[in-house]
């Protein structure tokens, strides 16, 4: 297909190519590989959800720099691509789960929660007057039967709108490398704990340097959701030695 021809289904958010392809939604991805990079682990008694952050600049304060978000006591996601769409994501995830609950009494599962979302995204990719969401979630999250055993899931959220299920994975930039990172050193029996220790080890593998605990936010969900303070993720930095001279 030549040049011109492509610039044509370029300009449809919802036309398919000769080739099959949805440019839109490839351009789409490409944003969320743009995103700073968000990683997931799912562990045998909960799950990590860790997101680098980009602090452009002294005077932006590095709380404002929003990459993980809480949609219930037993439900995260942690975001890469366009920030806005991201919100937008997180938002509807929150109304949905919430709307599960005071239905029906009971937290929502993982699973329906994600395919939810993603039914959302997917309609984003076929009506005209909208273009596909330019962002892509971890959701991680603990299903708990009515014998109190808890079920850590972790899935991605596709520009697309496909659901994939993890062990470990990541999203945004350089996710080839932490994932590549990840597959060396995962395995199925990693607690919280350990899970944390992966996540930024696998974060400092793909950036090449340490970095602060202003650069980094880490939340675990065992089963419930609850985020590293400050000075919990530069005492983990420490003892990995990933901590960067440069914080105090």
């Amino acid at each position: 297909m030549n040049g011109q021809q492509q610039q044509a289904y370029d300009r449809g958010t919802n036309i398919f190519s000769p080739d099959g392809r949805l440019y839109q939604v490839e351009y789409a991805r490409e944003a969320v590989r743009r995103g700073s990079v968000s990683v997931g682990i799912r562990g045998d008694d909960g799950v990590v959800l860790a997101a680098s952050k980009r602090v452009r600049s002294p005077l932006l304060e590095a709380d404002g720099v929003e990459k993980l978000h809480k949609i219930d006591t037993h439900l995260g996601v942690a975001s890469a691509g366009h920030v806005a769409d991201a919100r937008q994501l997180v938002d509807f995830g929150r109304r949905r789960a919430q709307t599960d609950r005071l239905r029906y009494d009971q937290p929502m599962a993982v699973e329906p929660f994600t395919k939810a979302v993603t039914d959302h995204v997917q309609e984003y990719t076929q009506q005209g007057g909208a273009r596909p969401f330019g962002a892509a979630l971890l959701v991680g999250g603990v299903d708990t039967n009515s014998e109190g055993e808890v079920h850590p899931r972790l899935f991605e959220t596709d520009p697309s709108g496909t659901p994939y299920e993890w062990q470990a994975t990541a999203i945004g930039a350089d996710d080839d490398a932490v994932r590549e990172y990840l597959e060396a050193n995962y395995g199925p029996d990693v607690s919280v704990d350990s899970g944390i220790e992966l996540a930024l080890s696998a974060l400092a593998d793909a950036r090449g340097e340490p970095f602060s605990p202003e650069e980094v936010d880490v939340v675990i969900i065992d089963p419930t959701y609850r985020e590293l303070d400050i000075d919990a993720r530069r005492e983990a930095l420490e003892s990995l030695d990933l901590l960067a001279d440069r914080a105090s």
